[in-house]
């Protein structure tokens, strides 16, 4: 379905869910200027694709969110923001900070603390043949970021992992921070012409709680 949506409006899968994600961390934080950093492979040329190396860059993605958008306007502005950005990938990141000269702290990232990523998985199962295999959750025991949102295309298939900063962040914080972007994504795909401001982030569990739960009137 988001994949529909980014072929209706002339984007990429990329850029749908980065909307929905700059969409997320607006409602989460009260902001309409936000800056989130993504990935870029560097390997802008076709003669890089098979060298081995690291050739990633980061890049820093403006979003401007005012005067309450609808869903499909502030895709349009992504959209426009994702293809200059893509256009200066090959400005070394810390010559980005050099010129800018944000104010340093040592205890964040200077120009962004969320970082979003996507990642397209192709998976050979042909290789698993005659063997057992089963994922294994582990910690890498630090955070790089105050989020680091990665969303995984695995055939058709969106699954959604966070690494957090657990000095900032609950557990419970960060698994309803997934079930509300499952519920904006469903929301922005289904009324892409609503607002940004008005789009459901909040499970029905959730609704159900507010609404019923704790308003519950015949009690004192």
């Amino acid at each position: 379905q988001a994949l529909a949506l980014a072929e209706r409006e002339d984007c990429s899968l990329f850029m749908v869910l980065l909307a929905a994600f700059n969409v997320l961390m607006s409602r989460y934080s009260g902001q309409d200027d936000l800056l989130v950093g993504t990935p870029i492979s560097g390997r802008k040329r076709t003669e890089l694709e098979k060298i081995v190396g690291f050739f990633l860059h980061t890049l820093v993605i403006r979003a401007d969110l005012s005067g309450n958008p609808s869903f499909r306007e502030f895709l349009a502005r992504t959209r426009q923001t994702v293809l200059e950005a893509f256009a200066h990938q090959e400005m070394p990141f810390e010559t980005l900070v050099e010129a800018l000269e944000p104010e340093r702290d040592t205890s964040r990232h200077p120009l962004f603390q969320v970082h979003f990523v996507l990642q397209h998985v192709k998976i050979d199962w042909e290789m698993f043949e005659g063997l057992h295999a089963e994922p294994v959750e582990f910690e890498f025991g630090t955070a790089k970021f105050d989020i680091m949102f990665f969303v995984f295309e695995v055939e058709n298939t969106l699954s959604v992992r966070i690494e957090y900063n657990t000095d900032l962040f609950e557990a419970e914080t960060i698994r309803s921070m997934i079930d509300h972007f499952e519920t904006l994504l469903k929301g922005a795909i289904a009324e892409p012409l609503r607002s940004v401001g008005e789009l459901p982030i909040l499970t029905q569990a959730e609704r159900h709680k507010l609404l019923v739960e704790w308003n519950a009137t015949d009690f004192d």
